[in-house]
């Protein structure tokens, strides 16, 4: 049941993304994705960080909604979590390569698609 809890949610989070960002138009896109990478960051703080529900609710919540909603809430709750651990250098080396072989892998996949 987990499990079409956190595929329901998800679904419901992609929709929320998809009505807050579509009637902004696509010059507003890259501010509105921001807002939404932030937004869904604190949510996920708030939740990884509270005592609220089970794990099958926290799932549906932090798996589901939010990781349809923004997957970077999940990046920025991961660097926290080694931070927190007192993993400075994991952490720096865990942003630095997400960061720069994302945007790597995004460039690739760009010229690929326009070759």
């Amino acid at each position: 049941m987990t499990a079409l809890g956190v595929a329901v949610a998800g679904a419901v989070g992609v929709l929320a993304r998809y009505l807050i960002s579509a009637p902004l138009g696509e010059g507003a896109l890259l501010w509105t994705t921001a807002a939404i990478n932030i937004l869904g960051s604190f949510l996920l703080g708030l939740l990884a960080a509270s005592a609220v529900g089970g794990e099958g609710l926290r799932a549906v919540l932090g798996v589901g909604f939010l990781g349809g909603f923004t997957t970077f809430s999940a990046f920025s709750v991961q660097t926290l979590d080694q931070l927190q651990a007192d993993r400075p250098g994991r952490a720096l080396a865990y942003v630095a390569i997400s960061v720069a072989l994302g945007v790597g892998a995004a460039a690739v996949g760009w010229y690929v698609a326009r070759s």
